[in-house]
């Protein structure tokens, strides 16, 4: 089991995540939605496709764009559609 934890909370947890350059993604329904809120930000990955975020949200406490997506990959990174992986500090153990 791979879960996903931040600020004391548990974030996400799957036995079927995707490792992709190092990062876990995990199956969408496998984050807790409501610790997730919406972002703007966007990204390009030249072989990925556009990148979207979210914040996450523990207890008042904002981890600005601390997790990303992929809704629409590009054909080479098909295997993340629908799923979210993490950074800034959230730990992937």
């Amino acid at each position: 089991m791979v879960e996903a934890y931040w600020n004391g909370a548990r974030i996400a947890a799957s036995d079927d995540t995707v490792v992709v350059e190092g990062n876990h993604y995990f199956p969408a329904d496998a984050v807790d939605a409501e610790l997730l809120r919406p972002s703007v930000t966007t990204s390009m990955c030249p072989w990925k496709g556009t990148a979207h975020y979210h914040s996450i949200v523990v207890d008042g406490a904002e981890n600005r764009d601390a997790a990303w997506y992929y809704p629409e990959p590009k054909s080479a990174a098909a295997e993340i559609k629908d799923r979210i992986a993490f950074w800034r500090g959230v730990e992937v153990r």
